[in-house]
């Protein structure tokens, strides 16, 4: 379970986060919707330890980690992987090498064969099989999001985090990284926190979905409870997140 609790936080002055609370389930697919601005990607980092709240506490498992030192803090951080929003893949690596860095740092004098043999199941459970040699340059969109995915999971985390994982992807490939996410939920058996635009995709992934607006949660309920709110803010939202899709732009 991860517990945000009072989350207050501003950058030189501008408030981001006001009075934040939120509950992400222990194992299930967590979805964090919200309009441009409202503080989603800076929810995200307090939930890894890469930002500290000017006041309240992100407890996981029950562990206030905003009280952790650095060391403590890292071995918290050890179960976490993380996709980035631009893959974030090392241009002059391959593929395998990319895959393979978190372990080689982690894992000092682990066997080369078990690594090999560790990249190449993560990239095979990615649908990534004989890539191994190329290069992020010779890759799809779509696919340096499934070598990032590979990576982020090779360390085998309790917890996953999804930072707008389908933006800039054409509809066919924003449906294939949706059934990775739940393909990963199901193989893996993680609690994954995703945070997206797109009203679609969060539909069809989420155990539960919640909205952030002017800083603080909303709203947050399971998927058909959810579309049901009664607040307003959220079925504009709603409603203005079905247009931009009817248009065809908000894949």
């Amino acid at each position: 379970m991860i517990e945000l609790r009072n989350i207050y936080k501003s950058f030189r002055g501008t408030p981001v986060l006001k009075g934040l609370d939120l509950d992400i389930p222990k194992g299930e697919i967590s979805v964090i919707i919200g309009p441009s601005g409202s503080g989603k990607t800076v929810m995200l980092r307090h939930i890894i330890g890469l930002a500290r709240p000017d006041r309240g506490s992100v407890l996981i498992d029950g562990v206030d980690i905003t009280k952790l030192g650095d060391d403590r803090l890292g071995e918290v951080r050890r179960r976490f992987g993380m996709l980035f929003q631009s893959a974030a893949l090392f241009d002059s690596l391959s593929v395998y090498d990319n895959v393979a860095f978190p372990l080689i740092e982690r894992s000092r004098g682990m066997p080369r064969p078990d690594i090999k043999g560790i990249v190449r199941e993560k990239l095979a459970l990615v649908g990534l099989d004989g890539v191994d040699d190329k290069m992020p340059s010779e890759l799809s969109g779509g696919m340096r999001k499934r070598v990032g995915l590979a990576r982020a999971i090779v360390l085998t985390p309790s917890i996953m985090l999804y930072d707008e994982p389908t933006t800039g992807l054409d509809p066919i490939m924003t449906l294939a990284i949706d059934n990775l996410i739940l393909s990963m939920q199901k193989e893996l058996h993680i609690t994954s926190v995703v945070i997206s635009h797109d009203i679609d995709s969060a539909f069809r992934v989420a155990d539960q979905i919640a909205m952030i607006h002017d800083g603080r949660i909303v709203a947050s309920a399971p998927p058909d409870k959810f579309r049901r709110s009664e607040n307003p803010v959220v079925q504009a939202f709603l409603r203005a997140g079905d247009r931009w899709n009817h248009r065809g732009e908000g894949k």
